[in-house]
């Protein structure tokens, strides 16, 4: 057992939150095995005073049982530099919110160790560094174009709209070539979101599965495939996707190989790739998922990889 660390954990409300599944509420629970003090906060709960920055909240207990999870006691205000690590672990969406709450934390990395690295959290969303590797994916266009889009259809058929800052399978659309609400769909999202959205080329392998890869600075910790229910274009767990134990492809092994060292130089101690087929379609390092469903179907305890990674980051190693 190393040395216990003060460990502040920036998350959603954890009354709300379903344990059975939740990667924040694995870390935790890991993190309370290895005899860590937990402070526990919510995102609109940080305040900058001067060069101080404050968090209200509580300590926080957690517990392995559903319905009676978790409990609160000593509610005060904490300076976040004293605390040792800050888990970042609020889910998105992505938004000005989320974007300041990096800027914030930014103040205090790394002489308290945040997890992931706030700035590159910010520099990093899911579906715009991604584009880093864009020989690894499907073919992709980022635009707000109607015309684009079009164009785009006419050339791969069968395609994906999907928000640029979208999260969970969230207003995820299948477009097949002979649909006539193409048009209508672009406008819906030239209204809806500000920014430009994601247009990719449909694979038809994500009927076998789209495979979550966890990597743990920057190395392979385990991976589960979700295959969509009958039906459904998405995937995503919670809008219905089935999880199954899985092994990894060399092609998927390469694809790791390419991103690890770019995760590791980051900071982003965790992070969950997405792969359909052979292609790499986001890097999540916001709020990534997982880690119960891995070491339910027998692989790793990725949770206590995570915190091994921690401790020796804290240790100076």
């Amino acid at each position: 057992m190393g040395k216990t660390l003060k460990i502040a954990c920036q998350m959603d409300p954890i009354d709300r939150i379903d344990i059975r599944g939740d990667s924040t509420f694995a870390i935790l629970l890991e993190a309370s095995h290895r005899g860590h003090e937990i402070f526990y906060y919510t995102p609109q709960n940080l305040s900058l005073h001067g060069n101080r920055l404050l968090a209200r909240g509580s300590t926080l207990e957690v517990f392995d049982r559903v319905g009676d999870h978790y409990g609160l006691s000593n509610p005060r205000t904490v300076d976040l530099l004293t605390q040792d690590v800050v888990l970042l672990r609020q889910d998105p969406p992505f938004d000005m919110a989320y974007i300041t709450s990096t800027h914030l934390l930014e103040r205090i990395h790394p002489e308290t160790l945040v997890v992931n690295d706030p700035g590159h959290v910010r520099n990093a969303p899911e579906k715009i560094w991604v584009l880093d590797f864009l020989d690894l994916m499907p073919p992709t266009l980022v635009t707000r174009s109607l015309e684009d889009v079009h164009a785009f259809r006419a050339e791969y058929q069968d395609i994906i709209l999907k928000p640029l800052y979208g999260n969970g399978g969230a207003s995820v659309f299948r477009i097949k070539a002979e649909d006539t609400n193409l048009g209508s769909l672009v406008e819906l999202f030239q209204t809806v979101f500000r920014e430009p959205f994601m247009v990719q080329q449909y694979r038809p392998e994500v009927r076998n599965g789209d495979k979550r890869i966890i990597l743990v600075d920057g190395e392979v910790a385990g991976a589960i495939n979700r295959v969509p229910s009958e039906g459904e274009t998405r995937s995503n767990l919670h809008v219905g996707g089935t999880a199954k134990r899985t092994e990894l492809t060399d092609r998927e092994q390469e694809i790791c190989a390419r991103l690890g060292p770019e995760l590791k130089k980051r900071g982003l101690i965790f992070t969950g790739i997405d792969v359909i087929g052979d292609y790499l379609t986001e890097i999540n390092v916001t709020s990534p998922t997982g880690i119960r469903q891995v070491k339910a179907f027998g692989g790793n305890d990725i949770a206590a990889m995570i915190w091994d990674a921690i401790e020796k980051k804290r240790a100076g190693y």
